[in-house]
């Protein structure tokens, strides 16, 4: 996107502080958020964490790449008796913090992370003209400086308080992140997260006016990088069905698509990438099906530069989302995004989030309901028999990422938000 010589004078005075104490190549949302504002004009600086030597390298190659600068508040990873030192009580907190919750259910901001006090101290002295908060820790940091007469304003990458499965949400400061969310909301100069629905979900419950609607998307243009490689599939002849995560075991919608494969009229490869959770063997030896055992293939993970290539391999891709709490069934998954931007058919849970795709794509995206593998099986079928109906939703893909889920369609309202709120225009 193009910015003029007059818009990019009106911004280059501001500085902008983006807060998400988290490793930048982690976390995409961040990364074309301070891409696009620094394309703009402004003074970008993402506060986040180097886990080690090599992440912080990765993180600030990426930020250099992009024209804004990243800082880590692991003090750039200087290993001195000082830093080993205040790392350690950083911990220590850290493991206060959750063993007092856990015992006396007494929630405190060291829930949020170890790195939270760094990230605060850091924030403050950036003195930046804005600050954008992302993630828990971002959040909490973001209330603090609103509270001293900072300018703040709140992407809600996540619904936080209504995140995670149950079992997991007992070890959350849910009232605390409630809090968190409220005041960012009400009183924040401007808010965004990824789906109408999450939004409308939003405004309603916290009486505040709707976030701006940024889908978490990828750039069109990185078409031009597809290699146009087989590094996945084992038998081009073969149809194939692709699912991605950060790791591969359950409660991510995969029990769904292992439970079809019997009812499935036609052979097609199945391809999951991702890290296996601990005791993967023994999930997959109890849900895949013998018969489909050598049709089901486990890849590692790629860098993020080479992920469209390794999707765009493929014919569906599967988006089997469950709906065990609000912001998953909410929110809008980069992978059904990153699905339709490589050009293939969707075959996705029936979310709320899912659900807007599939209005929004038609054509592209089938929908099923979630944990339900029967009606599962009929939509990939429908798909395995009929090459035409499968090309028109792979056309149809292609022209709803073009048209809508893309980037290039995301940052003119991302930057209208942001200058609003620094009083830009009115």
């Amino acid at each position: 996107m193009r910015v003029s010589e007059k818009e990019q004078g009106m911004s280059s005075i501001s500085k902008i502080a983006i807060l998400t104490g988290a490793s930048l190549a982690w976390n995409p949302r961040a990364i074309k958020e301070a891409t696009t504002l620094a394309h703009a004009g402004f003074d970008v600086i993402v506060y986040g964490s180097g886990t080690d030597r090599n992440r912080l390298e990765v993180d600030q190659a990426l930020a250099r790449r992009n024209g804004f600068a990243f800082e880590s508040v692991e003090s750039s990873l200087k290993i001195n008796l000082v830093h080993e030192l205040c790392s350690m009580w950083r911990r220590i907190c850290a493991r206060v913090g959750r063993e007092t919750f856990k015992f006396l259910r007494i929630e405190s901001h060291w829930q949020f992370g170890p790195a939270i006090a760094r990230l605060c101290r850091q924030a403050n002295a950036a003195n930046a003209d804005y600050y954008i908060a992302h993630l828990e820790q971002g959040a909490w940091v973001g209330a603090k400086l609103m509270r001293q007469g900072r300018r703040v304003g709140i992407d809600m990458e996540d619904w936080y308080s209504e995140d995670l499965p149950p079992q997991a949400r007992k070890s959350r400061p849910i009232v605390s992140l409630r809090a968190l969310e409220r005041q960012l909301l009400q009183q924040g100069a401007h808010s965004t997260c990824p789906s109408d629905a999450m939004s409308v979900a939003l405004a309603r419950e916290y009486a505040c006016n709707p976030p701006a609607v940024i889908y978490n998307v990828f750039p069109w243009s990185d078409r031009t990088l597809i290699d146009g490689l087989s590094k996945d599939k084992s038998d081009s002849r073969i149809l194939s069905i692709h699912w991605y995560s950060q790791t591969i075991g359950p409660g991510r919608g995969l029990e769904d698509l292992l439970a079809a494969l019997p009812r499935l009229e036609h052979r097609a490869e199945i391809h999951l990438r991702g890290n296996p959770v601990s005791g993967f063997a023994e999930w997959f030896a109890d849900h895949v099906p013998e018969t489909w055992r050598s049709y089901v293939f486990v890849h590692d993970l790629v860098p993020n530069e080479e992920l469209l290539s390794r999707i765009a391999e493929h014919d569906i891709g599967f988006a089997g989302e469950m709906k065990y709490c609000k912001s998953r069934d909410l929110t809008i998954t980069n992978k059904i995004l990153h699905y339709l931007l490589a050009g293939l058919a969707v075959v996705a849970s029936d979310t709320a989030g899912q659900q807007e795709v599939a209005v929004k794509a038609r054509g592209a995206v089938f929908l099923y309901p979630s944990g339900d593998p029967m009606a599962l099986s009929h939509r990939l079928n429908a798909l395995l028999e009929s090459k035409e109906r499968l090309q028109l939703a792979k056309t149809a893909a292609l022209q709803a990422a073009e048209q809508t889920f893309c980037w290039e369609r995301q940052e003119s309202a991302l930057l209208g938000t942001v200058r609003r709120a620094l009083g830009s225009i009115s």
